[in-house]
């Protein structure tokens, strides 16, 4: 079997999305998910102008090797454009290789670990009766777990909070929008939010929270020991992780459960913070990981530590991750959650996907491969618009994180 055509298919049905295409001289295809949030088009072009001549004429089933031959043979190592074109190759090989063994992914991982994945989904409102209000709803859903997040009075918008409760996505213009923010309006605020949520709800359901790399090490410490009583699932995100270290000045402080790593790239990423013992759950992803074969080895680095995982799974990852994603969690060994998103009912019909939610978890499917397909027609109507995240200033104009 040689690989003899590689493209990319862009589509936007609601937001932008980069799938990778591999035929095979033998009928068979694989697709995978390449999309980088923000920056589409650079993926694109390293896909099409790097890594796609270098595939024609090899063998897919040869995964380990090409995905060595792409990482080291490129020089330039990592980077998130690097990392997801890689990804969404390696997703497209593991496809292929389903589909030839008859078999569905998680099978040649190694096989199932659990029935089904537990996934948390997003509460959120401009005030914490909003947020309430939309936590009674989730688990009116049959929700296990809830991230919750609520606007912060004298903050105009906040991080997590939209108008499309069930669909939230923060790429919402063709030039950046400019937030403000105040760091301590928020940790004077997100007390009070838990505080009635458990009044409310008491503490049968997982609560999960996202700071969004908001905050220093001390005021996280802070933040984590303000939470303490109410028994968070994790907070997430806590400070920007390019320093590792910064996480051990919280883990002093603080026994609130920590999680990070949706914008990790590769397993040196998070090498300190998982044999340090630093978080609790790593959530890199299969997209912007280097793909099923990288993610893998992160999580088996996780496992000797007692970290679980808990992949990042919004709106800008498409069904075709979710799938991935799916199928690796229901056989690694050290799962912790999943991150889970629902995609509008336009993406779904361009990804029609044998996944399926029932009371608090996914399943994924039995069909051969990760079960994601894409309508290419259907793809076409769909072109691709310009959308950027947003950035994010102090009250007194500084830059910050968003």
């Amino acid at each position: 079997m040689k690989i003899v055509n590689c493209k990319v298919i862009v589509t936007c049905p609601g937001r932008n999305f980069v799938t990778v295409k591999i035929e095979t001289d033998e009928g068979v295809y694989g697709i995978g998910d390449a999309t980088l949030n923000g920056r589409e088009l650079s993926v694109v072009s390293y896909l099409e102008d790097h890594l796609f001549p270098c595939l024609i004429g090899r063998d897919p089933q040869q995964i380990e090797d090409i995905w060595q031959y792409l990482y080291r043979g490129a020089y330039w190592r990592r980077g998130p454009v690097t990392m997801t074109a890689i990804a969404g190759i390696d997703t497209a090989l593991w496809d292929i290789k389903g589909k030839v063994a008859g078999l569905p992914l998680y099978e040649l991982l190694g096989g199932r670990s659990r029935d089904g994945v537990m996934v948390y989904g997003h509460a959120n409102g401009l005030d914490i009766e909003e947020t309430v209000d939309e936590v009674a709803k989730y688990i009116d859903l049959g929700y296990k777990a809830i991230r919750a997040q609520s606007g912060v009075p004298g903050i105009p918008s906040t991080y997590g909070v939209a108008k499309e409760k069930m669909y939230y996505e923060p790429a919402d213009a063709e030039l950046p929008t400019e937030n403000v923010w105040s760091t301590e309006k928020y940790m004077n605020h997100v007390p009070r939010l838990f505080d009635k949520l458990r009044e409310k709800f008491g503490f049968e359901h997982h609560l999960l929270h996202d700071a969004h790399h908001r905050l220093t090490p001390i005021q996280a410490a802070r933040v984590g020991k303000d939470l303490e009583p109410y028994r968070l699932f994790w907070l997430e995100d806590a400070v920007p992780a390019e320093n590792q270290e910064s996480f051990r000045l919280i883990r002093q402080h603080t026994t609130t459960p920590l999680a990070v790593g949706e914008i990790f790239n590769s397993i040196f990423d998070c090498q300190q913070l998982i044999t340090e013992q630093l978080i609790d759950y790593i959530r890199t992803t299969v997209v912007h990981a280097g793909g099923i074969t990288h993610l893998r080895r992160i999580a088996n680095l996780a496992d000797l530590y007692n970290v679980r995982t808990g992949s990042h799974g919004a709106t800008d990852l498409s069904p075709i991750c979710m799938g991935a994603a799916l199928h690796f969690d229901t056989w690694v060994p050290n799962f912790g959650i999943q991150e889970y998103m629902r995609h509008t009912e336009q993406t779904d019909d361009v990804f029609p996907h044998d996944y399926h939610f029932d009371k608090g978890y996914l399943h994924a499917g039995s069909a051969p491969g990760h079960g994601v397909d894409i309508d290419e027609k259907l793809a076409a109507k769909y072109p691709y618009r310009p959308a950027y995240l947003p950035v994010n200033r102090l009250e007194d104009g500084t830059m910050y994180n968003w």
